[in-house]
């Protein structure tokens, strides 16, 4: 789990994030690797236009969460942008787009090496398995919380 550890940076937190719906989310997001230099200004597109094709919304016991990601090519260096939600927003469910869930939380990963895309997807699945944990990022008012709650899982 070390690998998501590096990635992880305060200043790609978003906490109470206002969104309308997916999109806005997922742009916001995009928007701040964009603005820190993690990502090309084409991977705001390309995300929105993934996540459109192959939705990633996933229940996780009575909260929604998101792993919003696209191709490497759209990745300067690797990063993870949390988004915790100030209400939660409908995304299409992942494998299943003609079912949605209300998402409280969204991981974005920006890859740049696709070998790890797997790996990564598999580290955030089993924090995701730890509700506690999700309910605690999901109640953070303060970026030092959240990043005390990744220190100890990570």
């Amino acid at each position: 789990m070390s690998d998501i550890k590096g990635l992880f940076n305060e200043e790609l937190i978003v906490l109470n994030l206002e969104a309308k719906d997916d999109k806005d989310a997922i742009r916001q997001l995009a928007n701040r690797l964009f603005k820190a230099g993690y990502v090309k200004e084409s991977f705001i597109e390309a995300i929105i236009e993934r996540e459109a094709n192959y939705p990633t919304g996933l229940s996780s016991g009575d909260m929604g969460v998101a792993i919003p990601h696209t191709d490497a090519t759209q990745v300067n260096k690797a990063a993870l942008a949390i988004g915790i939600l100030k209400e939660p927003v409908k995304f299409q469910m992942m494998g299943m787009p003609e079912k949605s869930v209300y998402v409280s939380l969204v991981f974005m990963m920006a890859i740049d090496d696709p070998n790890k895309h797997l790996e990564m997807l598999k580290t955030l699945m089993n924090i995701f398995q730890q509700h506690d944990l999700l309910t605690k990022l999901k109640n953070a008012r303060k970026l030092e919380e959240v990043a005390n709650i990744f220190d100890n899982v990570i």
